[in-house]
């Protein structure tokens, strides 16, 4: 489904076009879409030294500029195909969400070991890679998240 409309919507858009499309995304999205309490998180978490990672199934188009806005060290997201410099919107790796994103945690570990882990996810299928680390949040989930969070002794918490 995600791959059907990227190629639907930006298919055959070629690299400068998607990259003008960025730069005009990300600090809009940033500027009106961060919570406080999240950036008083991540600065703490710099503070801290820790390594931040941002692993979202959001698509590669746009995800790395957002991480690099925020200062994350790297960002693991949903890869999509180019052929030369053309978007074919196909997906370059697998869908980063559910057991992919434990995947990706299992890696972070093998990457980076004795380190500890603390995540944070949305919903309900962030709850996999959640149940794996070290420290979890589930932020502003639904009620059926924050249930089963519960179940899973993950914190639930609300950013304003």
């Amino acid at each position: 489904m995600k791959s059907a409309a990227i190629r639907a919507v930006l298919g055959g858009r070629t690299r400068q076009e998607i990259e003008a499309w960025t730069d005009e995304f990300v600090p809009r999205l940033l500027a009106r879409g961060m919570r406080a309490d999240a950036l008083a998180v991540l600065e703490s978490h710099r503070r801290a030294g820790d390594l931040l990672v941002l692993l979202s199934a959001s698509p590669d188009l746009y995800v790395p500029a957002i991480g690099k806005a925020l200062g994350f060290a790297e960002s693991l997201c949903t890869g999509i195909e180019w052929e030369g410099d053309r978007l074919t919107g196909r997906l370059s790796t697998p869908n980063r969400r559910g057991p992919e994103k434990a995947h990706a945690v299992a890696a972070l570990r093998r990457e980076h070991p004795g380190l500890a882990v603390v995540a944070y996810g949305n919903a309900a299928s962030d709850l996999e890679h959640l149940a794996l680390v070290e420290r979890a949040t589930l932020v502003n989930g639904s009620a059926r998240a924050r249930q089963a969070a519960a179940g899973l002794s993950i914190e639930s918490v609300t950013w304003r």
